[in-house]
């Protein structure tokens, strides 16, 4: 679909150069002396490279959609995670690369998203937050409590986080997967 150059916003993905790019951030700017124009960093989906480029609203660019589906982490073998699609049982094979950092909340039997062009797999999304347990957590000092600090602690996957200090370990806490942060005691 054609779109008019200052019409991208972050999160769109165009075709430009032969290439698809992700918008991650746009800025608007008008200059004192010509016409304005529409600054936009784009991130290429396939390998990561980055781009700034300058859109007019004179220009049109080709956006496109993406196919999402819901699958199903079956399980990871060596730097391969495998998926299942929750219709036909098909399974694909993906690189930990096309999953980025977040790789390491996939847990077993969750749901992801699968970004894919033209039957090409793209990307592979995690839910926002996953629930996981603490094996690890510093002991509270005393007085600590009185001011909004927060202690290290070690999740079940390895990773750790900052939590506050009336968190202990054993305890089941929500964790952000985009930049392992803590949001909040688990609800179980």
């Amino acid at each position: 679909m054609k779109i008019n150059g200052n019409a991208i916003r972050p999160g769109n993905v165009i075709e430009h150069n032969g290439r698809l790019w992700r918008a991650v951030r746009i800025q608007h700017t008008q200059p004192g002396k010509g016409g304005a124009y529409l600054q936009v960093e784009l991130k290429d989906i396939r390998d990561g490279t980055k781009l700034n480029e300058r859109f007019r609203s004179s220009e049109t660019v080709e956006r496109v959609r993406l196919d999402e589906q819901p699958y199903q982490f079956l399980y990871r073998d060596g730097d391969q995670v495998t998926l299942m699609d929750n219709e036909t049982f098909e399974q694909i094979t993906v690189s930990d690369d096309m999953i980025g950092e977040p790789a390491v909340f996939l847990q077993e039997g969750m749901e992801v998203m699968v970004m894919s062009y033209e039957g090409e797999a793209l990307s592979v999304e995690l839910p926002d937050i996953v629930t996981m347990r603490i094996v690890e957590a510093d002991p509270v000092v005393k007085g600590q409590t009185a001011s909004s600090s927060y202690k290290p602690a070690k999740l079940e996957n390895g990773v750790r986080v900052m939590v506050p200090p009336h968190i202990e370990s054993g305890v089941r806490i929500v964790v952000n997967t985009a930049d392992a942060t803590y949001v909040e005691r688990a609800k179980d």
